[in-house]
């Protein structure tokens, strides 16, 4: 399995352009790559006060840019003018309610946002390493339980927000397949942008103040005072700590641009990185996909003092799958990976960071220190 030390020898000193760089995952991502050495370049609608990317950087970063990824012209005049290396796209509307009261804006943003980049990135030669990451609810989901979705299923996400992140990882493949597909010559360098796609979701830990999500509803609710409420306490997800996906993130990014230490005779190689080009569900083990209901089991645990959930099941609530399980075989394979934590572990880490914020402790050391356990401790 790759480790810190390793990330590090790729990432450090390497221009990283992320898209949705203020969001949830993507305030976490660019904690990482800072720590990993990059020279990270975000872009990203402003983030809100009270949310993550404002409380790991009440100074935005230097090269933290606003703007919107339907602007096609912004995102390509910053993009060239940062001349990335690895292109990291997280930016999407990505609360399935959401998308029900806005599926136009959720369209534009999850599919045309994802074309402005790709777009982008055709006219941009130093890119050498692009990850697209989507959802696991891309897949036609039937509520088959106990089925496990492999990444040869069928694309078709019943809600706007999926469904738009099923075009994503379609389209995607369209230009990977149509543009990206030819080497072309550069300073004597057969050079080619490697395009990947990553279906994670279902992602906790600290820092998430997201609406209509489990952990936040639930911190919101014991902050004050009140009872957890749950709306689908008998859904199946495979839910996983945050860092986890991103760890994934960072090693196909990294591995597909050439940096093959650890899985060929050398340790890197241009030309081998092409064999981890693809697309990659990321998920925990079997038995870690669990209700919502047992999820804030362990919350509620972890929190203690008077921390307690009810039922509020709807019965007009927008649709919703009620089982959702992704056979992870290929990124376990492909980069010898386990996760790192039990879904146990990353509940009782999202605990301990929320708590952390409500006693108004230092945020950004305390995530750092967050970042050093995950790598450091054996969680096998």
């Amino acid at each position: 399995m790759i480790g810190f030390d390793d990330l590090k020898e790729f990432y450090k000193g390497r221009r990283v352009f992320v898209t949705g760089h203020t969001g949830f995952k993507g305030s976490w991502l660019t904690l990482l790559l800072e720590e990993l050495g990059a020279e990270v370049y975000g872009y990203s609608l402003p983030a809100k006060e009270g949310e993550l990317f404002s409380i790991l950087y009440p100074k935005p970063p230097i090269y933290s840019f606003e703007g919107d990824v339907r602007n096609y012209e912004q995102l390509r005049s910053l993009m060239e003018w940062a001349h990335p290396e690895v292109v990291f796209h997280l930016a999407a509307q990505p609360i399935v309610r959401e998308s029900y009261l806005f599926p136009r804006e959720t369209y534009e943003t999850n599919v045309m946002g994802t074309v402005n980049l790709l777009e982008s990135i055709r006219h941009i030669p130093s890119v050498r390493s692009v990850l697209n990451v989507t959802t696991d609810k891309v897949y036609e989901n039937n509520d088959m339980e106990h089925h496990a979705f492999t990444e040869e299923e069928k694309l078709d996400g019943f809600d706007p927000y999926s469904n738009s992140k099923s075009c994503s990882e379609i389209l995607t493949h369209s230009y990977q397949k149509s543009f990206f597909n030819e080497e072309k010559e550069e300073n004597g360098q057969r050079v080619l942008p490697r395009i990947s796609t990553a279906r994670a979701g279902n992602v906790i830990g600290g820092g998430d103040f997201a609406k209509d999500r489990i952990v936040p509803d639930a911190v919101r609710a014991v902050v004050q005072g009140q009872k957890i409420g749950v709306r689908n306490p008998y859904s199946v997800r495979p839910y996983q700590h945050v860092l986890e996906p991103l760890l994934v993130y960072l090693e196909i990014a990294a591995r597909q641009a050439g940096f093959v230490k650890g899985l060929c005779k050398e340790k890197f190689s241009y030309e081998q990185g092409k064999r981890f080009e693809g697309y990659y569900n990321v998920g925990p083990s079997v038995e870690d996909a669990i209700t919502t209901g047992e999820l804030t089991d362990l919350f509620v645990k972890f929190w203690g003092e008077t921390a307690a959930w009810e039922n509020l099941s709807e019965k007009n609530a927008p649709h919703e799958a009620g089982f959702l399980q992704l056979n992870t075989n290929k990124v376990r394979r492909t980069f010898q990976w386990e996760p790192r934590y039990t879904v146990k572990d990353a509940v009782k880490e999202t605990v301990a960071w929320y708590k952390a914020w409500s006693e108004g402790k230092d945020m950004r050391k305390f995530s750092v220190e967050q970042i050093q356990r995950f790598f450091c401790e054996s969680h096998r």
